[in-house]
């Protein structure tokens, strides 16, 4: 079977050396931290640059367009986040945020009974899975990337506390979801107060 040739694609931010300034330095702040996330859902890390590099192009020719925006950074993470799921179906992968593999490969390693851990992973990956958007966001980049809240908000556009909002109302869910209630380290969420 032959495999097609894809040609790398070059950022934008090269073929274009006399980019506006603000572009620039945006694209050197979170570049990087886009394509961190995105190589969850691609499991590839040239895919991930690909997409990110594609959202980056999709930003600077809409650029003014951006800036017009009331938030830059939260419309910027919602075209990276479409660009990287739109690669991932277009190369035939389910879009997921998170191989089951890449979520608790050390605790299975180490397990007593990693048969009765990994039936844990898989229902803490599907609950996960099935949690809204902005919530799904925040536990992937806080807990399974160990950004800070403040990176969190920052990547995703919001504020601090809409970031520890949101990890409340996604530990809820997935406590609920899993039939816990309590937080596996086995504090009440309410105990959690403004902590992020």
């Amino acid at each position: 079977m032959t495999r097609t040739h894809r040609p790398h694609r070059r950022p934008v931010a090269v073929l274009q050396p006399r980019l506006p300034a603000d572009f620039r330095a945006f694209h050197e702040l979170y570049r990087s931290r886009y394509v961190y996330w995105a190589q969850l859902y691609l499991s590839s890390w040239a895919d991930a640059e690909e997409a990110v590099d594609i959202a980056f192009e999709q930003l600077y020719f809409n650029w003014s367009k951006v800036l017009s925006k009331a938030n830059p950074r939260a419309y910027a993470w919602r075209v990276v986040r479409h660009r990287t799921i739109d690669l991932a179906r277009a190369r035939g992968r389910r879009a997921v945020a998170v191989d089951t593999a890449a979520f608790e490969t050390t605790r299975l390693e180490q397990a007593c009974d990693p048969i009765g851990e990994l039936e844990i992973s898989l229902e803490i990956y599907q609950a996960v899975q099935d949690l809204p958007e902005r919530q799904h966001d925040v536990f992937i980049l806080h807990h399974v990337l160990g950004y800070t809240t403040r990176e969190t908000a920052d990547v995703l556009g919001i504020t601090e506390g809409g970031v520890r909002s949101t990890a409340r109302y996604a530990r809820h869910r997935l406590n609920k979801a899993l039939g816990a209630d309590r937080n596996p380290g086995g504090r009440d969420d309410r105990a959690e107060g403004g902590r992020g």
